[in-house]
């Protein structure tokens, strides 16, 4: 096979922020784009192999920021792990993580929950899978989001899976700072911090806010030292607050968003990273999955917020990134997420955001994140046009080409 494939007669979406044009070409040469632009600029190298990409759009891979590709089923129970015992649970995150890739996710940022030995598997082609930036376990404080233990055990905090990594749960600043230093030592490519209440975790309320400043930046400082970042969980203005002061680099969810809080994260150059996805999902069909009434009630508070909390960071210039925070059952509707925020920002910003937004606040970007010479050829064909109709991402059928640092995943012949 020729290492330089060329797509011709594609509408290109580029994600720079230009508009899509086309008749367009794409000409990519082992890992690498070395040209792209219509195709009256663009010369076909000699001996590439070229595929007609007429009626379809070619875009940059799509980026997934907030994801839990480690929780292979929806209900959290006691029995999770004879659920999924060993090898079922190793073949189910690798199921999905294969599924990701053919969605068109080249990247993703896990959230939480996914060890570092999937990354290892996906770098050395054990499996297929997207890159993957994780963040080991989450650091939590005693009866915070990441600690699942319900009111009557009194046993020692543990993971769902014995193959996920073991959440770190910890109280002061010494404590958390040596849970920040666990984390970064088995592989974290940054570090989650639940700074607020949550839906799944039994028993605290989601609009508390969690961990102090002084915790919180704890976590910050062992992060920077070895030049990496902070996510935090967090809902309420409170606690988005005190994730400002410490120096967190994206609010995760963030859906009481205020003006206050919006206006401080725009100062700092943080990401807000909406999660709509989840919560339309769950209150549909949550009790149907096995979530519990209590989650339920949860998700239903935060819902309505969702859609504000977005508004309002567009209204104050917040960088605005891409995450489905998916898992189990509803893992492969990640591309709802676009959809919804669609609603909101328009197709091309909603694009943008799950592009080149997530590649610079992943400070990838000069790699990933949009079609341009030089970069790593992370590159999707779609059919028909996303921004004209955004939702065809949803479905996998309608991305016959996949290609990952230069190296063709998925190839289905249109019909």
């Amino acid at each position: 096979m020729a290492d330089t494939l060329v797509l011709q007669n594609a509408t290109i979406f580029d994600s720079t922020g230009r508009d899509p044009y086309g008749p367009g070409t794409v000409v990519m040469d082992g890992d690498r784009i070395t040209a792209v632009g219509p195709a009256s600029q663009v010369a076909v190298p000699r001996d590439a192999r070229v595929i007609d990409a007429a009626h379809h759009t070619v875009m940059p891979g799509l980026i997934d920021a907030h994801t839990h590709v480690g929780a292979v089923d929806n209900a959290f129970g006691a029995n999770y792990e004879d659920n999924h015992p060993g090898a079922i649970y190793a073949f189910s995150v690798a199921r999905i993580l294969r599924e990701t890739l053919m969605a068109g996710f080249t990247t993703i940022r896990d959230a939480g929950g996914c060890d570092y030995s999937f990354k290892l598997a996906v770098q050395s082609g054990t499996i297929p899978g997207p890159r993957i930036f994780t963040s080991q376990a989450y650091i939590s404080q005693t009866g915070g989001h990441g600690d699942m233990r319900q009111r009557h055990d009194r046993s020692e905090p543990r993971a769902l899976h014995r193959l996920q990594p073991r959440p770190s749960i910890c109280d002061g600043v010494p404590q958390v700072r040596q849970a920040a230093r666990e984390q970064l030592r088995t592989g974290a490519d940054q570090l989650k911090v639940m700074a607020g209440g949550g839906a799944a975790s039994p028993t605290d309320p989601l609009d508390s806010p969690q961990f102090t400043v002084e915790e919180i930046a704890a976590a910050v400082y062992e992060a920077r030292a070895v030049k990496k970042k902070v996510m935090a969980h967090v809902y309420v203005p409170e606690g988005i607050r005190n994730c400002v002061e410490a120096g967190v680099h994206s609010i995760e969810h963030g859906n009481f968003l205020d003006e206050e809080g919006a206006s401080l994260m725009r100062e700092n150059d943080m990401y807000l990273v909406p999660t709509l996805t989840v919560f339309e999902l769950i209150a549909e069909r949550g009790r149907e999955q096995g979530i519990s009434e209590l989650t339920i009630e949860k998700i239903n508070f935060a819902r309505a917020a969702g859609r504000q909390g977005v508004e309002i960071a567009m209204a104050a210039g917040v960088n605005i990134a891409s995450g489905a925070d998916l898992f189990g059952q509803n893992y492969g509707l990640k591309a709802v997420e676009l959809d919804l925020k669609s609603d909101i920002m328009g197709p091309v910003a909603s694009l943008v955001s799950a592009t080149r937004t997530n590649a610079e606040m992943l400070e990838r970007s000069d790699e990933i994140g949009t079609l341009e010479p030089g970069k790593l050829a992370d590159v999707i064909m779609v059919r028909g046009n996303p921004v004209d109709d955004i939702t065809v991402l949803q479905d996998a059928n309608n991305i016959p080409l996949v290609v990952q640092a230069g190296r063709v995943v998925k190839w289905q012949e249109p019909g």
